[in-house]
């Protein structure tokens, strides 16, 4: 667990052209609550401008006072990253650059994590589409498994990527089905992992300086939680709630609706391997076992 306390509605210097404003939204799925990063001095792009918090829209245009917002881009639409952008781009006049949302399938999931169903970017991105800024470059990288409108943001002049919630720095990932897929997110994983970039900068946390070790102890992870799925399957654990309670039962109950959904995530993924099967297609009320 990471150990720092935000200065809510005061932005940090993180590093020569990067900025932070975190927002007050803490909770069990966002720690510390949502890091909205600026980019670059004079003309500025926003990324992940958070929940529709009044105090913080007005800390980000009060701390950037006297700059430009050019660009407003969003990871993500969940209801932590993207909900204030609109109203920020109607006090800025900044466009708002996202991911396609027409084909995202949802769940009846109501949290922090919960999709904003309202957003509509004004610019759709594709993977490697480069947004250019006065001084900075941003690249588009399509990185789908927490949703699959996910993207992380490249900044190439400082090697630095900026992950969103495909890479968080205080607690592994939620994928929640339909539009959470953990294959999807395994490959989006190795995707990263054949980069270059020096250091990450997340959503929710701090930076995390070591990229390339961090994602592959993530990958091992996910491929370890597989085994332990198995492993309580061959036990006599059967349905989701069976193998949360065996896997997950010293950590805090309010995490446990996050938990089931990542482990249906990771049972789809094992019956569409053949190492698992169920009657029907995969939901969260199937019997589970080992194929024989």
């Amino acid at each position: 667990m990471q150990d720092f306390s935000p200065p809510y509605g005061e932005i940090e210097q993180i590093s020569e052209n990067v900025r932070r404003i975190t927002a007050p939204n803490p909770a069990p799925f966002t720690f510390k609550g949502t890091g909205t990063y600026i980019v670059g001095h004079g003309n500025v792009a926003v990324i992940d401008p958070g929940p529709n918090i009044q105090s913080h829209i007005d800390a980000i245009m009060t701390s950037l006072e006297g700059e430009t917002i050019s660009h407003i881009l969003i990871t993500h639409n969940h209801k932590d990253h993207s909900p204030a952008a609109r109203p920020l781009a109607m006090r800025c006049s900044a466009k708002i650059y996202g991911f396609d949302v027409s084909t995202q399938q949802y769940t009846d999931l109501d949290a922090e994590e919960g999709i904003d169903k309202d957003f509509a970017p004004d610019t759709l991105l594709k993977d490697g589409d480069m947004i250019k800024g006065n001084g900075w470059t941003i690249e588009a990288i399509h990185t789908p498994g927490h949703l699959s409108n996910h993207i992380c943001f490249a900044y190439p002049e400082k090697q630095a990527l900026f992950t969103g919630d495909h890479v968080m720095g205080w607690s592994t990932t939620i994928i929640s089905p339909p539009d959470g897929n953990m294959t999807d997110y395994l490959e989006s994983l190795e995707k990263l992992r054949n980069r270059d970039d020096k250091i990450y900068y997340p959503t929710h946390g701090l930076p995390i300086e070591n990229p390339k070790q961090f994602v592959t102890q993530l990958i091992g992870h996910r491929l370890r939680r597989d085994k332990e799925i198995k492993l309580a399957i061959s036990n006599g654990a059967q349905t989701i709630n069976e193998i949360v309670a065996i896997i997950y039962a010293a950590i805090d109950p309010r995490l446990h609706l996050a938990a089931a959904r990542t482990i249906f995530a990771h049972l789809i993924r094992l019956v569409e391997l053949g190492d698992i099967v169920c009657e029907g297609a995969p939901s969260e009320e199937s019997i589970y076992c080992l194929k024989q």
